[in-house]
């Protein structure tokens, strides 16, 4: 059975998307503060979330970047905040959906499921062999050569990508990542050796109009972080300026 977080403020709003998603068959949890909604998550994470903005202690947004730093759950915000240019900053924050209060319980339930069908694993079968790339590898830079459209795991040195199970790997130690993060990395491993301009980034990656650039360069710090490097001492992650970033093994 499906388990739900619902971060409400409101007693009376928290309740009713309680009933709403209980009676549509899902376990669900209510809290109405962000520090609470984050403890929740680390302790006893859930399946997916429902997120007011509007919180008493942290502001859903801030809130929803903390849950993005822990985990990959579905995010489904439901606010009153209809305007476009915050819709458009929540989805591109790490939210799956956004939905304007008011709303009824069937269309949040309707909604929740759409969301979790997206974001379902995908079921993988027998592994494929990984392509590797590097200075010593025929394979560098190469299309892939999967049947079926399939896409097997990427070797960069050390690092192992598996766009199937949605996990990469450094040294054997699997990296933490958001989903965006992953979506970042998996793209920068599938042309590991090529430049690749933001702009690509951006329109291959994100799909979202009205992104700027610089958020391309705020995940690539993050990621750099969580693969042990620096932009000042690169391993992995190399920026050419002006140009754009590629990804390579490390020599």
């Amino acid at each position: 059975m499906t388990s739900v977080l619902v971060v409400e403020d409101d007693p009376i709003i928290r309740t009713s998307l309680v009933k709403a998603l209980t009676a549509s068959g899902r376990t669900v949890r209510g809290v109405a503060a962000g520090f609470s909604a984050l403890q929740e998550i680390t302790q006893c994470p859930p399946d997916a979330v429902v997120l007011d903005l509007g919180l008493p202690d942290l502001d859903g947004e801030n809130v929803l970047r903390m849950i993005r730093g822990l985990s990959r759950v579905p995010v489904l915000v439901a606010t009153a905040r209809d305007d476009e240019r915050e819709i458009i900053r929540i989805l591109e924050a790490g939210a799956d959906d956004y939905l304007v209060k008011p709303f009824s319980g069937a269309q949040l339930a309707a909604r929740l499921s759409a969301v979790l069908r997206r974001c379902a694993p995908v079921a993988a079968g027998a592994e494929a062999p990984a392509r590797a790339y590097g200075p010593h590898s025929a394979a560098a830079g190469g299309a892939s050569d999967a049947a079926d459209g399939e896409r097997p795991p990427v070797v960069v040195g050390e690092l192992r990508v598996d766009p199937l199970a949605r996990t990469a790997h450094l040294a054997g130690q699997e990296i933490r990542l958001t989903r965006r993060e992953f979506d970042l990395l998996a793209f920068l491993a599938e042309n590991a050796g090529r430049v690749v301009s933001r702009k690509r980034i951006l329109a291959e990656v994100w799909r979202q109009p009205y992104v700027d650039e610089q958020t391309v360069d705020v995940h690539l710090s993050c990621l750099r972080r969580k693969l042990g490097e620096r932009a000042a001492r690169p391993r992995y992650l190399h920026t050419v300026h002006g140009v754009g970033v590629k990804l390579v093994s490390p020599l």
